[in-house]
Formats: structure tokens, C-alpha cells, sequence
């Protein structure tokens, strides 16, 4: 059963995913909770604190997603399969553009962008900066071990990555995030995947 802090948290991020941070009061979050705003202060000290965990509990899980990705690169990764690709750009899909909370913490980011600088720094560097870096490492290394043609691996990380992002726009950051609209992106973003690396790899 969780704690009032959790359920504050939770019923926040529902709020700030749906309307925008700026858009939710204290009184609209305590009323969804059931609680009166002075529990709610005993555990958070005003509404930033609230958001500031929020944003803190997505970069603690989407850097543990970032570094898992990147000792798989090291590790299990077999440059020669397409398996082990595939087995990267799951992971991705799956465990952060689809996780629930990833998902509702983007949505956030992605309204809030427009009211605060610094929340749009941190829109740009998790969807775009860092899974960018990432792919340009992947095609860096197929690069390196001559399983690809194209050496631009910062060119092929877009050319990756932009129809990724632009699926995950239509069907997953946008309207209500159900299992219809999460196979829609699965059966777009595989196919893209699944033809980029034919495209690019070394016969």
C-alpha cells in the first residue's frame, strides 16, 4: 500500500502530465488525494518541491536505463546480429518512451517546455541530447567493427532516431496512452528499425 508522499507524488504527475505543472494548484492535487493541504506541507514545503522529486526520480531512472544500455554495449553486444541491435532498440522502446512513469514525466516536460527554461533543458537533453549520444555510440562501434557502410555514426543516429521520435509524438506522447496506441508505435518503430539496419549494414 503506498504512503500519502507516494500518492502525492503520483496524483501530481497524473495532474502536471495531463494539464501542465503550471496548471495544477496545491488544492487541486490535495483534492484528488483526499487530504487537507496542510498534510500534504507536512510532507512537501510548497509545489516545485513536489515537481523537483518528480523530475529527480525520472533522471535517476532514465540514467540507470542510460547506463544499463551502455554496458550492454561492452558486454552482450554481438556486432554481427542483428539480434543484439534489435535487443537495444527494445530496451529503449520498451523501458523508457513506453514506461508509464517516463511517459508521464515526458508529457510534462514536453507542456512545461514553454514555461520554464530550465525544465526545457531538460526536455532537450533526455529526448533528444542523450538518446541521440547514445545510437551515435551504437553506430560508432558497428562503424568500428566494419558491420556497417556508413561511418557517420552522429548522421545514422538521426536518421535512426527522428522517425523514433516522431512516432513516439503521434502515438505515445499525445491523447490517452493505451495498448492500441503503444502497438501502433511497436509495429511503426520495428519496421523502421528492422529496414535501417538492412539498409546500412555489410553484406
Amino acid at each position: 500500500m503506498s504512503s500519502t508522499r507516494d500518492r502525492i507524488l503520483e496524483i501530481a504527475l497524473d495532474l502536471f502530465s495531463q494539464y501542465g505543472y503550471s496548471a495544477v494548484s496545491i488544492r487541486d492535487i490535495c483534492g484528488y488525494v483526499n487530504i487537507k493541504e496542510s498534510s500534504l506541507y507536512y510532507h512537501f514545503t510548497n509545489k516545485q518541491a513536489i515537481l523537483d522529486e518528480i523530475i529527480n526520480k525520472f533522471e535517476a531512472n532514465a540514467s540507470l536505463l542510460m547506463s544499463r544500455l551502455e554496458k550492454s554495449l561492452s558486454i552482450s553486444f554481438d556486432y554481427s546480429d542483428f539480434n543484439s541491435f534489435e535487443n537495444v532498440c527494445v530496451y529503449f522502446f520498451e523501458e523508457y518512451l513506453m514506461d508509464d512513469y517516463c511517459n508521464k514525466v515526458m508529457r510534462l516536460l514536453i507542456i512545461e517546455q514553454f514555461n520554464n527554461e530550465e525544465t526545457r533543458k531538460i526536455y532537450d537533453e533526455w529526448m533528444f541530447d542523450k538518446p541521440l549520444r547514445f545510437f551515435a555510440k551504437v553506430f560508432f562501434v558497428l562503424s568500428d567493427m566494419d558491420v556497417i557502410k556508413n561511418n557517420d555514426s552522429a548522421a545514422l543516429a538521426v536518421r535512426f532516431y527522428s522517425p523514433i521520435f516522431m512516432y513516439a509524438s503521434r502515438w505515445l506522447l499525445s491523447g490517452e496512452l493505451t495498448e492500441e496506441r503503444k502497438r501502433l508505435f511497436q509495429e511503426c518503430a520495428y519496421k523502421h528499425m528492422n529496414k535501417l539496419f538492412i539498409d546500412i549494414v555489410r553484406i
